[in-house]
């Protein structure tokens, strides 16, 4: 199937999963995966209508899209792989927003290099709700500490929170892992309830998509469903 219609076909799937779930469909962000992909197929989802894209490489990204928001007004390419703090520059220049915030030192840097912006750098906080996944808070005192650390900067703004569940076949432990991540949404927000938005919840790739909308998902990371499986894109590709 071409991009379009798989684009279609997830498209219907999200509606699906929202009234399930008695969401509208507006509350939640397709996210094309782009990763190991090429400008030409990122073109063929921007053409089928999606907005938002997922990079997890910062050269691979500005390489491959450095002008792709030049002739598409309204793109945003986020980054959600794990970044570097000696990339931390240059991903806080070309992305619209860094999705995977996912220890002390990254956010101690990003508040560094940020400094001066025109405008506040989107970021949300990874937390990790499975054993196979290796990156992300698994404390929450190491997150309250890095929350505090974005908050007094005025260069960054906390949207929300990440996670990339469990990779297996058992969708008790799935629905788990995404409603830990809304339950810990819930109390940041109480937490800090004057300061960032918290209203972003990232959460979802093409085998789980559906149940993370169930859950409360608001943005959800499609790479093999809108382009295909293959090698080189596994399941690796949506972190």
């Amino acid at each position: 199937m071409s991009v379009a219609e798989n684009v279609q076909r997830i498209e219907e799937r999200i509606a699906a999963a929202c009234a399930r779930a008695g969401r509208s469909r507006g509350e939640v962000s397709l996210m094309a995966v782009t990763k190991f992909r090429g400008a030409g197929e990122a073109g063929e989802a921007w053409d089928a209508g999606v907005r938002l894209f997922g990079e997890s490489r910062v050269q691979e990204a500005v390489a491959k899209l450095g002008g792709f928001r030049g002739t598409r007004p309204g793109a945003e390419i986020h980054l959600i792989g794990s970044l570097q703090r000696n990339k931390a520059k240059a991903a806080a220049a070309f992305f619209d927003g860094v999705q995977s915030v996912d220890r002390e030192s990254l956010a101690d840097e990003l508040a560094r290099v940020c400094a001066g912006r025109e405008s506040p750098l989107p970021v949300l906080l990874e937390w990790r709700t499975g054993e196979e996944s290796k990156n992300g808070f698994a404390d929450e005192p190491a997150l309250l500490r890095a929350t505090e650390t974005i908050l007094a900067s005025p260069f960054l703004e906390i949207r929300g929170l990440m996670t990339m569940a469990p990779f297996v076949d058992d969708e008790p432990a799935l629905r788990g892992a995404f409603r830990a991540l809304a339950r810990l949404r819930d109390g940041m927000a109480r937490r800090y309830p004057a300061a960032g938005r918290w209203d972003c919840l990232s959460m979802g790739m093409s085998g789980d998509f559906e149940l993370a909308v169930e859950e409360g998902s608001t943005l959800v990371r499609i790479g093999g469903a809108i382009f295909g499986a293959d090698e080189a894109a596994g399941k690796g590709n949506e972190r």
